[in-house]
């Protein structure tokens, strides 16, 4: 059986971890919400991937996942940090492998730079808060997006985008501030630089901690006090399509092997 692979990039802030969980906890929800039948509920397992303190990590053969789901991080993308690129030589292998592949923030700004695009600070600073997005892209066929709304809202906290998309990927989703919030890359691989993992609680701590330590550091330039934060059905449900096209492409992998 194949396993659908969650990749830890970073933690959340710790007081935030304490109360809420960490970031691959709300992945994993987002997944498998409380609906989803014990039956139903894939078989899920857990990388570390920004753990440098137990040496490299060791990735397994795309032939065993079902899908790879690659977490956000405060760490940059253009850092290129040891584990960085040891994550984006596995991440390339899957993604040649026709593997399903979805990067939320970090992870989509990895997937990006690793596949050919352009990811680094955007002009515009910050974006933080509960923003509105569009889709930009005819998702009709889209196994992921097809039962999402032209306009939605979705919890963003970033400071890099990717800014220019790699070859072959086409923008699904965008806003104001970045054009750039969702891509697709061929047939299998998607990133969205917004988080439908994020709780409305959770994007408010979020909210208040960065305020925070803006104000603590002196920034020149702060957001407005009274950002806005709401709940994001919309943006959420994209994790659950995920873990449902997930499971269908491993079932049609296993329906070929033995036909073969």
């Amino acid at each position: 059986m194949r396993t659908l692979y969650i990749v830890k990039a970073g933690s959340t802030f710790a007081p935030i971890a304490h109360t809420l969980g960490d970031f691959e906890h709300w992945i994993a929800t987002g997944l498998a919400p409380a609906h989803v039948q014990a039956a139903q509920r894939p078989a899920m397992a857990l990388l570390h991937a920004a753990n440098t303190t137990q040496g490299s990590v060791t990735y397994p053969d795309p032939q065993q996942c079902a899908g790879v789901v690659i977490s956000g991080s405060h760490d940059m993308v253009t850092d290129s940090a040891p584990w960085m690129q040891e994550l984006a030589q596995w991440l390339h292998r899957v993604c040649m492998a026709g593997v399903p592949v979805l990067g939320i923030c970090f992870g989509h700004q990895l997937l990006a730079q690793l596949l050919g695009g352009q990811v680094s600070m955007h002009p515009a600073g910050l974006e933080l808060g509960t923003v509105p997005i569009a889709i930009q892209a005819d998702v009709s066929q889209d196994p992921l997006w097809q039962h999402m709304p032209q306009c939605f809202e979705a919890h963003v906290v970033h400071y890099q985008s990717v800014r220019r998309l790699p070859p072959g990927a086409c923008v699904l989703a965008g806003n104001s501030h970045d054009p750039h919030q969702a891509f697709r890359w061929r047939n299998n691989v998607w990133g969205v630089q917004f988080h439908p993992e994020f709780s409305q609680e959770a994007m408010q701590r979020y909210i208040d901690h960065v305020v925070q330590d803006l104000v603590k550091h002196g920034a020149s330039s702060l957001p407005p006090r009274q950002l806005h934060c709401s709940a994001t059905p919309d943006a959420a449900q994209l994790l659950y399509q995920f873990m449902l096209h997930t499971q269908h492409w491993a079932a049609q992998q296993t329906a070929g092997r033995c036909a073969a």
